[in-house]
């Protein structure tokens, strides 16, 4: 064995790290994120132990949900990165194909990889862990719908850099969705988060989506100011209230509510009692609020 050749190789690799910017990140970038992510999920629980009566499932939907997002921008980033691989972006565009066919079948792609994955995942938590994800219903839709919207956004995003810098930007296509985990509130509420860091996560989307995911799932029902935060709107945009409820006795208990929530003058509303709710809710809600431009 010749020390001096296995000490130039060393040298060879060496230098090839540390003359690579993304490299050092690539290095550094990984056990932050992973301190930073486990660090604030240990410091919720140990907060707020109470907050989840069903932690297991209120966990795993937010890790299935997650998952969705990671594997829909990671996987039209990878279609991306396959094409350049593979070398065939030239004859692509030197094909009859047009740019917006070869983004649309990357998108439609992207969607089918995603849910491979996430069909069996789904499938599972029910035998191995008795919890269906399909209990959200219809707000599991809008749910997946959102995340797959800001999925392929980013993945677009994440793209457009591939081509603008190269191969020296894989890394950053492979980091991305870990970069953000730790703000977008996965797995805890926002709160949890130093103040300097909630307005970073208020600025993502995500946080907004698995703050509502996390509201259905512990109080069954969709927070009407989550999404107005969402609208940049707030309580005193709204105009009209339509309230359902299974008894109409309960209307000087919603007044309360109402009173504390709102501030003159009240939005319009209208109160009818009816004889069943979805979920056996005792009340529904829908709210109009006006944007002023």
């Amino acid at each position: 064995m010749n020390i001096g050749r296995m000490y130039g190789l060393f040298l060879r690799h060496f230098f090839l790290i540390t003359r690579s910017f993304p490299r050092i990140l690539d290095l550094i970038y990984w056990p932050t994120i992973q301190i930073t992510l486990w660090g604030f999920i240990s410091n919720f629980f140990t907060t707020y132990s109470s907050y989840y009566n069903n932690t297991v499932g209120i966990i795993l939907t937010c890790a299935i949900l997650y998952d969705f997002l990671f594997r829909t921008s990671i996987g039209f980033n990878m279609l991306f990165l396959e094409e350049i691989w593979s070398r065939n972006f030239t004859n692509l565009f030197i094909s009859p194909i047009k740019k917006s066919e070869i983004l649309i079948s990357l998108i439609f792609t992207a969607l089918v990889r995603a849910l491979i994955g996430l069909v069996p995942a789904i499938l599972l938590t029910s035998p191995l862990f008795g919890i269906s994800i399909l209990d959200l219903g219809l707000s599991l839709f809008f749910l997946f719908l959102s995340l797959y919207i800001f999925g392929i956004t980013l993945g677009i995003l994440v793209s457009s850099g591939l081509l603008r810098f190269g191969p020296s930007f894989e890394n950053i296509a492979w980091s991305t969705m870990f970069l953000l985990a730790p703000f977008g509130c996965i797995y805890y509420p926002v709160d949890i988060l130093p103040e300097i860091f909630q307005k970073i996560a208020y600025a993502l989307p995500l946080v907004y989506i698995f703050e509502e995911a996390r509201n259905i799932l512990v109080n069954g029902f969709v927070n009407v100011e989550n999404i107005l935060k969402e609208e940049n709107l707030a309580f005193e945009n709204v105009v009209k209230l339509t309230i359902l409820l299974d008894d109409l006795d309960n209307f000087e208990l919603v007044n309360e509510v109402m009173t504390d929530l709102f501030q003159k003058p009240y939005p319009a509303r209208a109160a009818y009692e009816v004889s069943k709710l979805p979920k056996n809710s005792s009340i529904e809600i829908e709210t109009i609020a006006v944007k002023i431009l």
